[in-house]
């Protein structure tokens, strides 16, 4: 096993799951606005979309298939529309007060969805995690040593932002962080939206 890349790697989601990004912002929204098992629900269809991406890469790797670059770049642009669309219904919650129905029942997908078209996780999944491949000798191996470790980070950062938003003081400021995270998920889907159309048109 090369360890320097196993570590190397471990570095690399570290840095990539704990950044602030879709998934984290709904997840943290979630805890503070529905509850801890909401919240869990959502970090769990996360995780169940990562796998589809690591199995989706190993894939491509492995000759069985083809991704059109342009198929991966409306994916993107999918993904922040669909942000966009969870940050505009936390504001309209906030408004109203409450989190309705729906969106606490659909937090699994809610999860799955943000974490099958999250733009970050799509550009790791495509260019970053070919290079961590070698980190053992076997294929398989490595596909799946990779994946669960990559799971392992996902759930247990994951649960660090859930637990700091059971703390006191995160729900005495529960809607002001609710009202934070949606915005920061609108100003995310315009900007990668901006950005994928571009590309697009380009």
């Amino acid at each position: 096993m090369n360890t320097t890349l196993l570590i190397a790697y471990l570095g690399t989601i570290v840095l990539l799951i704990a950044t602030p990004g879709p998934v984290v912002l709904l997840v943290v929204d979630a805890a503070s606005r529905s509850g801890t098992a909401s919240a869990i629900r959502t970090a769990l269809g996360a995780n169940a979309a990562s796998l589809v991406l690591v199995a989706a890469a190993a894939g491509v790797l492995a000759g069985a298939l083809a991704l059109s670059p342009q198929l991966l770049q409306w994916g993107a642009l999918a993904g922040c529309l669909f942000i966009g669309w969870l940050g505009f219904s936390g504001l309209r919650d906030c408004g109203a007060g409450e989190s309705s129905p729906a969106r606490k029942a659909n937090g699994w997908c809610q999860g799955f969805l943000i974490g099958i078209s999250n733009p970050k996780d799509i550009l790791f999944f495509v260019a970053l995690f070919p290079q961590f491949i070698p980190v053992t000798g076997s294929f398989g191996t490595s596909i799946g040593l990779l994946a669960l470790l990559w799971l392992l980070v996902d759930l247990g950062i994951l649960a660090l932002y859930i637990g700091l938003m059971r703390h006191a003081l995160a729900q005495r400021y529960r809607a002001w962080v609710s009202r934070v995270s949606a915005w920061m998920l609108l100003l995310l889907a315009t900007a990668g939206a901006a950005y994928w159309g571009r590309v697009l048109l380009a």
